[in-house]
């Protein structure tokens, strides 16, 4: 496994906070490192993705407070919003109790909703922390051309093939068109996304132009701009903002 140099920074937080917010694409390894922090630790791990986890928080106050010696992984949590509003309950009545750090560590691959609502319901009780891919101080000298060519989302960095690691990024951007995308309610084209993604990728580190994506598109521009917006709500694109 790559050891990320996120890692120790998410320690702290967690040594210091009673929750964090672990924010970041699908498959860029919040999981893995979630995990991995909690073999070192009391911990419990929920995707709430699956249909029997988000069972078991049926009852959320109920069944966490049975764990409230341990740090609970809370996956894919913006899937749950309304959760946020128990787990300040729960943290409140941890702190009268002298737990005062290390309740909780949630994974969101959607970062509008979630800030949102956790930043309406934890305010004061919740560090945030982004999860970049695989970066080049996090790979031997010797590997940089391999993580140029493939990128650094670990599935498809650690591919047994080049061959393997271009259908893997491949079938990440179907899934993102085909599936992630429409749950969250827009109405896209899959195709026009698909476009429009690729030119921006070609676009990288250049000045946005919305008029110029709007004509090769055949929309307008307030029409790339909630594609934009899109994107980097899913934390797939980067918007640098000028000074």
């Amino acid at each position: 496994m790559i050891e990320r140099r996120i890692a120790a920074e998410l320690n702290e937080l967690l040594d210091s906070y009673p929750a964090v917010a672990l924010l970041g694409p699908r498959q860029v390894g919040k999981t893995t490192l979630a995990l991995t922090i909690g073999e070192h630790r009391p911990s419990i791990y929920l995707d709430l993705e699956s249909d029997a986890d988000r069972a078991r928080l049926s009852e959320p106050e109920l069944y966490l407070a049975g764990h409230e010696d341990k740090l609970v992984i809370l996956d894919e949590v913006q899937r749950l919003p309304d959760l946020f509003q128990n787990l300040r309950g729960l943290i409140d009545r941890g702190r009268r109790k002298g737990r005062r750090t290390g309740r909780f560590l949630l994974l969101g691959s959607a970062s509008l909703d979630l800030l949102k609502q956790s930043g309406e319901s934890l305010a004061g009780r919740i560090a945030y922390l982004e999860m970049h891919p695989i970066d080049g101080l996090e790979v031997p000298a010797s590997d940089l051309n391999r993580l140029w060519l493939r990128g650094g989302f670990p599935d498809s960095y650690l591919a047994t093939s080049d061959r393997i690691s271009q259908r893997w990024r491949q079938d990440f951007i179907r899934t993102y068109l085909e599936r992630d995308i429409p749950l969250l309610g827009p109405r896209i084209p899959a195709e026009t996304l698909r476009r429009f993604w690729t030119m921006l990728a070609h676009h990288q580190s250049g000045l946005l132009n919305a008029a110029e994506f709007a004509r090769a598109l055949g929309v307008d521009g307030k029409t790339v701009a909630s594609y934009l917006d899109l994107l980097v709500d899913l934390l797939l694109v980067r918007r640098l903002e000028p000074w």
